[in-house]
């Protein structure tokens, strides 16, 4: 039986903005995409063989609102110190700062980086443990 996989879609304001924040910083690969398929451009963004990936569209003639509040999150659990200060720098040094967190949970062992549709995304330096 094939193992459950979950797609993340949403729309962007800026498919190429939001490509180099999830590719530059986090070291998503691209996995596909497509053009003016009924009206909208899209690429999937992911890492190889993870049971996951994102995938951001955008509407022609139809601009996406930004996002509803600063607690839409997704977060990566890094349980390696070391790889998780690596993935920190890398967003850092593609131009992305970390920001505070509207729940002071996030930024005791973690990083918040905003892309460029206002969404957050949270580094957190601990193991998935449920």
């Amino acid at each position: 039986m094939d193992a459950v996989k979950l797609r993340v879609a949403r729309p962007t304001r800026d498919l190429d903005a939001v490509v180099r924040f999830y590719r530059n910083g986090l070291g998503f690969e691209v996995l596909g995409g497509f053009e003016d398929h009924a009206g909208f451009d899209g690429v999937m963004l992911g890492h190889a063989g993870a049971p996951y990936h994102l995938e951001f569209t955008m509407e022609h003639g139809h601009e996406a609102p930004r996002a509803p509040s600063e607690d839409h999150l997704l977060v990566f659990y890094v349980p390696d110190p070391e790889a998780w200060a690596e993935r920190v720098r890398c967003m850092e040094a593609a131009g992305f700062a970390p920001v505070r967190s509207r729940n002071p949970y996030w930024d005791a062992n973690g990083r918040t980086f905003e892309d460029p549709d206002g969404y957050r995304v949270v580094l957190q330096q601990a193991a998935w443990s449920r």
